[in-house]
């Protein structure tokens, strides 16, 4: 069984949407991974890596509204700093990301 978290636990996690602005092969990574750029409105642009190769190409990024927590700190992953997290669902093909199901502005926080 997972474990109760309260509302405050809830709120203290800042998710929000933002748009891919570049996404690009992370031949440092350990395991397939990619370099991905978003924006996300009042928040600013940030970059992470993210394994998403087994699902995705770069360019089938470009433009998808995803969904991110922005309020963890920053994580060395080999030679960049990671600003945000990138959510997703790992499936047997390997992680499909967490979209919006319509467009809203970027830096919408997850209700």
């Amino acid at each position: 069984m997972t474990d109760l978290i309260d509302w405050n636990d809830f709120t203290k996690v800042v998710m929000v949407a933002g748009t891919v602005t570049r996404a690009e092969v992370f031949p440092e990574a350990r395991r397939p991974a990619y370099l991905i750029w978003v924006d996300f409105g009042p928040h600013g642009e940030r970059k992470t890596s993210a394994q998403v190769a087994g699902v995705y190409q770069p360019e089938e990024l470009l433009g998808k509204q995803v969904i991110a927590v922005i309020n963890f700190p920053e994580k060395q992953i080999g030679p960049i700093r990671s600003q945000f997290l990138l959510t997703g669902f790992h499936t047997d093909e390997g992680v499909v990301i967490a979209t919006t199901e319509r467009a809203v502005p970027n830096g919408t926080r997850l209700a």
